[in-house]
């Protein structure tokens, strides 16, 4: 094998270049070509990310048009600002758990006991706080740290055991929803206060026009700064970054979104507590996961378990971590769920919500193969199912089709993941 002219060292008597030598062999990141040629630039850049199989979230984000396209030519109230309002509170309680199954696609498992989980997490608050007379503030508590430990011990029989996650959540999946019967008792039923703290989950409003307003002014100055500070990091670390005109415009496009959905809540009863919530947890565990030493090995786990672990990375330790993730925020949407209405019931955790909150995460963007995902992609599928969900609702369409449509777009998702892989590894990207 030649040496390449530019790994020899180079000294006072090498000052006669021979650029066009070197030239050729110096490969150029196309993402520094970009910002010098402008919007061709940037079109150009788009093409090779399609031909490279990298589509991101465009996708659903097109799916979603089309779908609200479509529910709104067969019915102008759909688009209300009452039926938006009631759909961003509806999804809170299935995107939490999508958040959790997040982390576990990342590391290439599968969580089936997530639904059941949830129903627990709402039963254990119920008895404690109603029929026990708690505060309800520490059933709270005690009832996501009921999910935390689900989780924790569903990835200690995985990670510890080497018992499949598939076959532990699935036993768990069994199990809990037991536990829960077991514990709500012969009547099966117990409605909450509804005046208490959970029920405020999803029944509270910030009716004050400034909330929503200043939520949205809020969402685009973080998102500006942390841009551009993360811009001038990478700028001074000597990797390619953004333009600043590129930040400007992606900001002005936040701005849109968000003041609108403002307006939205606004026209209606305001800006939905549940909603907030959802939007912090959502930020906050996107930062754990790319600006997080745990979030890294949580990456790198999905990539490659055998290199991880030569890495010195513990397995072990985030994988149970990661379960128990998993479970908390599964507790925390079983509280959503109970809060939507105002009861914990026999049916919590079970029909559909499962296979939703697993379909979110996917759907959203999330690959099922592990290694590639946000949390931010539980935003955008929750967002798809519910609104296919509120859309079939208003047309007096069954269950049974919004089943069928459902798992339509859940396989279509599967299918682009899929194709996606392959178009990468034939690009040579994965």
């Amino acid at each position: 094998m030649s040496l390449d002219k530019t790994s020899a060292p180079v000294g006072p008597a090498d000052d006669a270049p021979a650029p066009a030598a070197g030239a050729a062999t110096v490969a150029v990141d196309p993402r520094l070509v970009v910002r010098e040629q402008g919007f061709a630039g940037y079109l150009s850049e788009f093409k090779r990310k399609m031909r490279g199989g990298d589509l991101g979230s465009i996708p659903v984000v097109v799916g979603l048009i089309i779908i609200w396209a479509i529910f709104t030519s067969l019915n102008s109230n759909f688009l209300t600002a009452g039926n938006l309002s009631d759909i961003s509170v509806a999804m809170v309680g299935t995107g939490m758990i999508a958040v959790g199954i997040v982390f576990v696609l990342l590391l290439g498992e599968i969580d089936l006991s997530v639904g059941s989980v949830s129903g627990v997490a709402g039963a254990v608050f119920a008895v404690l706080a109603v029929t026990h007379g708690m505060a309800e503030w520490l059933a709270l508590i005690l009832a996501i740290l009921t999910g935390a430990a689900a989780g924790a011990l569903h990835g200690f029989f995985f990670a510890r055991v080497g018992v499949p996650a598939f076959a532990v959540t699935l036993a768990g999946l069994l199990f809990w929803n037991g536990f829960m019967l077991q514990i709500l008792g012969d009547n099966g039923t117990i409605n909450l206060d509804s005046e208490g703290l959970v029920a405020k989950l999803t029944g509270y409003y910030f009716s004050d026009v400034a909330a929503a307003y200043a939520l949205a002014v809020i969402a685009v100055a973080g998102f500006f700064l942390s841009s551009f500070f993360d811009n001038r990091r990478r700028a001074a670390a000597g990797v390619p970054s953004r333009p600043l005109s590129e930040i400007i415009v992606r900001t002005a496009l936040l701005a849109v979104l968000a003041f609108a959905a403002a307006i939205m809540f606004n026209q209606y009863k305001g800006l939905p507590l549940a909603v907030l919530i959802f939007l912090v947890v959502l930020v906050v565990t996107d930062f754990v996961l790319r600006r997080t030493s745990f979030g890294r090995k949580v990456f790198a786990l999905g990539g490659s378990v055998e290199a991880s672990r030569r890495a010195g990375i513990s397995v072990i330790g985030v994988r149970v971590a990661v379960f128990s993730i998993a479970g908390t925020f599964a507790a925390i949407g079983g509280l959503f769920i109970a809060s939507k209405i105002t009861s914990a019931n026999q049916g919590a955790g079970a029909g559909e919500l499962l296979m939703n909150a697993i379909a979110a995460a996917v759907i959203g963007g999330t690959s099922l193969f592990g290694g590639r995902g946000r949390t931010w992609n539980a935003l955008l599928g929750v967002l798809v199912i519910t609104s296919i969900q509120y859309g079939l609702a208003l047309q007096g369409i069954a269950s049974p089709i919004q089943y069928m449509i459902t798992g339509g777009v859940l396989l279509a998702t599967v299918v682009i993941d899929a194709v996606t892989r392959k178009t990468q590894k034939t690009a040579g990207r994965a």
